[in-house]
């Protein structure tokens, strides 16, 4: 089959710069950005070990995860079908089909799905945005990508937790300004924060991403990286941008 042969009237194909991976995308849904590369060279993942992300949209993470460890399996959750679509041609174009599983589900339904302690490793890059942040995007899968239209920050963290196996841990991307939200939400369901990033988009500018490693059953204890700088100069990556995505 051609290339061509996987796409839809509206879709094209990106490259991953990954092992020569591409993921199929369409400019009238959610594309995927780089807070979802970023929280793949945040995550971490061993060998012989099983993933699940979250709300994985056209399937970016499991994707570029697989190109970068050494995990045994990935498995993505999405509630859109068209973006389960997608990402499932992405995972034939790829040849990953022995790799990678995109089911097609609902995150607040992911431990009946799944079943509980299913996965060593959980990823979600989820809606940033609550009813009343933001203007919401009257483009419907747009909005469901943006804002917690389907599920929240309490459904993802929730599921998150149970379908994790004891000592396993959860990989977060998010925005700095839900930061409390966020670690009261997590050290509810026992999972411990271990690991922080923050993301600025230039040296000089306050972050607008964060990073956050937590695991389920784990001591209190917390380790505050050093910062990753986007921009060294505008339209200018910092070397570390390039090296995770593998330019």
């Amino acid at each position: 089959m051609n290339m061509e042969d996987f796409l839809l009237p509206g879709e094209r194909i990106d490259e991953l710069q990954r092992n020569q991976y591409k993921i199929i995308q369409s400019k009238n849904k959610f594309c995927f950005g780089m807070d979802a590369v970023l929280l793949s060279g945040f995550a971490k993942v061993k060998a012989e070990e099983i993933v699940l992300d979250l709300g994985t949209g056209t399937g970016i993470i499991p994707i570029l995860l697989e190109a970068k460890t050494e995990g045994k399996h990935f498995t993505g959750l999405e509630i859109q079908s068209e973006s389960v679509d997608m990402a499932r041609r992405s995972v034939l174009l790829n040849h990953l089909e022995h790799k990678i599983d995109m089911v097609e589900g609902d995150i607040k339904e992911a431990s009946r799905i799944f079943g509980a302690a299913s996965f060593d490793v959980v990823t979600s890059n989820p809606p940033y945005m609550t009813g009343n942040h933001g203007l919401t995007n009257p483009d419907m899968p747009k909005a469901i990508a943006r804002h917690e239209v389907l599920c929240s920050l309490d459904d993802v963290i929730r599921e998150g937790a149970k379908v994790l196996k004891p000592g396993g841990r959860f990989y977060l991307v998010h925005r700095p300004f839900r930061l409390v939200e966020i670690f009261n939400t997590l050290t509810k369901y026992k999972l411990e924060p271990k690991r922080m990033k923050m993301v600025h988009p230039f040296l000089e500018k306050e972050p607008n991403m964060v990073l956050i490693e937590c695991q389920k059953g784990g001591r209190s204890r917390i380790t505050i990286e050093a910062p990753l700088i986007v921009y060294k100069e505008p339209n200018v990556y910092t070397d570390e941008i390039y090296e995770i995505y593998g330019y």
